[in-house]
This record gives structure tokens, sequence and C-alpha cells, in this order.
């Protein structure tokens, strides 16, 4: 690998780990905001419409969001289609899974897993938002009762077993992306140096179990407590 090529490459991995970065900050923001849904449906209204109809949050976060998303996956499915073809054959018997976990070898997998996911989420939640606030005009964030609907919808959206059952698989994968996304991230971008790697490498498992954890016990509370 000549020096260009190297620097590009490392160029690369840097934009992925500050993309992964910036999308865990937004699950773990995003988690805070949805347990309230089983703490206080009041308080989780009011932030739920506070978010749906701030403008700094509509009109810049949403959109830097979803770059971020889309950006993330397509430069994980570049690297990684750049990596399989920088392999020789001989990597076939260095025997990888000696050097290797299965979650770093398969980051693809779990990431198209959470991908698939994401499009259940956006058709579950962000496409109805849309559709209410932007085409029908209703920016109120009231049913037909008068009051906030947002507790309302989240909770009805989980009294289906299957759907309840989707979400568990795909934050279970999500847990395997971020059980590697999370150090190599930080690696990357030179915060995890070799003093702090184990630091990192243990906060990282906390977080990518206990962020995935928290919004499978959100699904399951609301399943639970409507039959």
């Amino acid at each position: 690998m000549n020096k260009s090529t190297f620097y590009t490459s490392i160029g690369y991995k840097v934009l992925m780990a500050l993309s992964g970065l910036f999308l865990m900050f937004f699950l773990l923001q995003h988690l805070v905001i949805n347990s309230l849904s089983v703490i206080s449906p009041d308080a989780f209204n009011e932030a739920s419409h506070f978010m749906g109809t701030n403008p700094l949050v509509q009109f810049l976060l949403q959109p830097i969001l979803i770059f971020g998303v889309v950006f993330h996956f397509i430069m994980g499915f570049f690297l990684d289609l750049r990596n399989r073809k920088s392999r020789t054959i001989s990597y076939a018997y260095n025997k990888p899974s000696a050097n290797s976990s299965w979650v770093s070898r398969n980051m693809i997998i779990s990431g198209l897993t959470v991908l698939a996911f994401l499009g259940i989420h956006f058709v579950d939640f962000w496409i109805p938002e849309i559709s209410t606030k932007y085409i029908s005009g209703d920016m109120s964030g009231l049913s037909s009762n008068g009051e906030f609907r947002y507790f309302h919808e989240l909770h009805e959206k989980f009294s289906a077993l299957p759907r309840v059952i989707a979400y568990i698989v795909a934050f279970v994968f999500l847990s395997l992306h971020l059980l590697h996304g999370f150090q190599s991230s930080f690696q990357s971008v030179g915060i995890a140096t070799s003093k702090t790697r184990l630091s990192f490498y243990k906060f990282g498992n906390i977080f990518a179990i206990i962020v995935p954890t928290g919004f499978i016990l959100i699904a399951l509370f609301h399943f639970i407590t409507q039959h």
C-alpha cells in the first residue's frame, strides 16, 4: 500500500468513526426521551411535542441526522467492499476467526439488520409524523380528545407481539454492532490510545449493552402494560 492509499484509507475510517459517534449520541438522546414514556406519559408528550415542532430540530438537526444515517451506512458498505477486495488469497488460510471476533468480521450483517429496523421504524413513526405535520398541516400534536397523541401512538404500536419481537431482534443486532463499533470509532479518531484503550473497551461494552437493553425494556413495558 503506497502512502497516498494509506492516508486515504485512514481518512475513510475517520469519517466512518465520526458519523458513528454522532449516531451513538443520537441513540442516547433518543433513549432518554423514550424512557420518559415509562416514567411519565405527560413528560414524554411534552418532550416529543418540543422535538417535533422546534424549527431547529426539524429543519437543521433532523436533516443532519438523516444525512448521518445514510452516510454511515453507505460508507460502511464501501469500506466492507474495499476490505474484501484488498484481501489476498492467503487470507483464507490465516484463520481470521482466531485473530478477530465474529462481530468485527460481520459488521455488515449487523448493520444491514439495523438498517432494516430503521425502515420499520420510519414506517411506524417518522413517515406518519411527517404526514400529519407537513401534509395534513396539523402541528398541534393533539388527538381528537384534545390530549397530546404521542404517548398513545407509541403505546399502541407495541400492542402486537410480532412487532415487539422484531424490535427486540433489531436491538440485539444493534448491541452486536456497537460492541465493535464503539471502541473502533474512538480508536479511529485517535482518542483511544494504548493507555486508555482498555477503559474505552469496558465503557463501550457497557454502552453497547445498556442502550439497546433500554430500548428493549421500553418496548416490553408498553406491550406488557396493555395485555
